[in-house]
């Protein structure tokens, strides 16, 4: 008897309401000051390399803002499968879009594929404690009001998680850091608005398709208020963005190896005891 069972992985990203929710907020006026933020980082880390890139690819959903900022660059868009040339490139830039991917690692592997031997690849997202506060309002608002829960912001990568597809890509030298950025707003219907202008409005596939009941937003707003007020203005709220940033480089025989394991000189517990030692 045929086994006609398949096992399937849930999808996580609807990418058709993804794409409305960015086009929308191209027509209201792009809100674009975390992707001038990514931006000034990431020209602040290519000044440190010290070394000049001549062929640049961009991915983003975001083509219009990072076509400015590398207009010299081959900008594709942030689909499952990237429209990038194998080998062709010595820098690609992975920018504000990898919190959406499906498959976060394929999306780097393909990059790391498109990499010319001893290029650079560099990607720029949100990271896990990104609107903590909003996640937290809306939860217990929810379960408090319907008794239930519902997907209603995107669950983002730690940023030790992030690091570690790097290599599983095929990266070398990986590096990964973070920054935090806190926002103040009026009200969580001012940060709702900006996330709309944004385009990072829901996009989960397991979202709710009709709208939000009325006292579900006012209780979630309450709370917020109430639970993650602005330090320097109680009448305010803060909103938390944390910036996370990822560099590796193709291999190469160039670079630079780590030590094999028991080539040191000098076993650590001789060199520990030298450097207690008292200076004569």
């Amino acid at each position: 008897m045929m086994n006609t069972h398949q096992n399937t992985v849930p999808i996580l990203i609807d990418r058709a309401a993804l794409r409305r929710n960015r086009s929308r907020a191209d027509r209201l006026g792009p809100v674009d000051f975390l992707h001038r933020l990514m931006a000034d980082e990431i020209e602040d880390r290519l000044a440190e390399i010290k070394r000049s890139f001549s062929r640049i690819a961009v991915v983003t959903g975001f083509a219009e803002f990072w076509s400015g900022v590398f207009p010299a660059a081959r900008v594709v868009a942030d689909e499952p499968e990237l429209d990038l040339l194998p080998g062709a490139y010595d820098l690609v830039i992975h920018a504000m879009a990898l919190h959406w991917a499906e498959d976060p690692v394929g999306q780097i592997a393909q990059c790391s594929r498109a990499l010319q031997p001893d290029g650079l690849f560099i990607a720029a997202c949100p990271g896990g404690r990104t609107l903590n506060e909003l996640r937290d309002a809306l939860t217990r608002a929810e379960a408090e009001v319907t008794g239930g829960l519902s997907p209603r912001v995107l669950p983002m990568g730690e940023i030790r998680d992030l690091g570690a597809l790097m290599g599983r890509a095929g990266l070398a030298l990986p590096v990964a850091d973070q920054i935090a950025q806190n926002v103040s707003y009026r009200s969580l219907f001012h940060l709702a608005q900006d996330l709309r202008g944004m385009g990072e409005g829901n996009a989960l596939n397991g979202r709710l398709r009709h709208p939000t009941r009325r006292k579900v937003l006012m209780r979630a707003a309450q709370i917020y208020a109430e639970s993650h007020p602005d330090p320097a203005d109680p009448d305010r709220v803060r909103a938390t963005f944390e910036l996370v940033f990822l560099t590796g480089w193709s291999p190469d025989a160039s670079q630079q190896k780590p030590l094999r394991p028991g080539s040191a000189k000098m076993p650590l517990a001789e060199a520990l005891r030298n450097m207690r030692k008292p200076q004569e």
